[in-house]
């Protein structure tokens, strides 16, 4: 949790810049947004291809109910809330960012199902399209926004993902002295 803490700290400097209107910014922004549009899946489709390289049945599942109540909370939300967004555009659904939230799900699957050492670069690739909502082209959202994308998406994770575990079972023996000892272990 410490490192989730950290890694939305470290996005508060990004929340706060400033836009400027020169033709090289646009550009900058334009290229980050649609960065943004398609690096928002790659959490995601990380976490399938470790699922079908482990035959992780159980992470599958696992990654359907978490992904599944991203996607429903986000749009519930959306249109509950109703938010305007910062662009001043009229269609609200400006909160939570659903970018934000997709990437993040992805990312906090991959961290809490196979550990910190895969979770990482997911949370790298995850901050930057957080970052690219805030500074793209459109000013689609704002820092409210993308901190509630974050929370949707590592908080439907954490409910239905556990630790991903190879060996469920384990077998022991010992013996001393004539005596003897098995020793059955089940990890759920």
């Amino acid at each position: 949790m410490k490192y989730i803490f950290n890694i939305i700290v470290g996005l508060i400097p990004f929340i706060m810049c400033s836009q400027e209107d020169s033709p090289s910014e646009i550009r900058r922004e334009t290229n980050l947004e649609v960065f943004g549009d398609y690096a928002q899946h790659a959490p995601a489709i990380t976490s399938l291809i470790m699922i079908i390289a482990n035959k992780d049945k159980k992470g599958l599942w696992q990654f359907t109910k978490s992904y599944g109540t991203t996607l429903a909370l986000t749009y519930a939300l959306k249109y509950g809330i109703d938010k305007p967004r910062p662009d001043g555009r009229t269609d609200g659904k400006a909160f939570p960012s659903g970018h934000t939230a997709v990437a993040f799900s992805g990312a906090s699957f991959i961290q809490r199902r196979y550990g910190w050492s895969y979770g990482i670069p997911a949370y790298a690739i995850a901050g930057i399209v957080a970052y690219t909502r805030i500074e793209g082209i459109n000013d689609r959202h704002d820092g409210w926004d993308v901190l509630g994308g974050i929370v949707v998406g590592v908080g439907s994770t954490y409910l239905f993902t556990t630790p991903y575990q190879k060996e469920h079972y384990e077998l022991t023996f010992s013996g001393k002295n004539n005596n003897y000892l098995i020793g059955f272990t089940y990890k759920f």
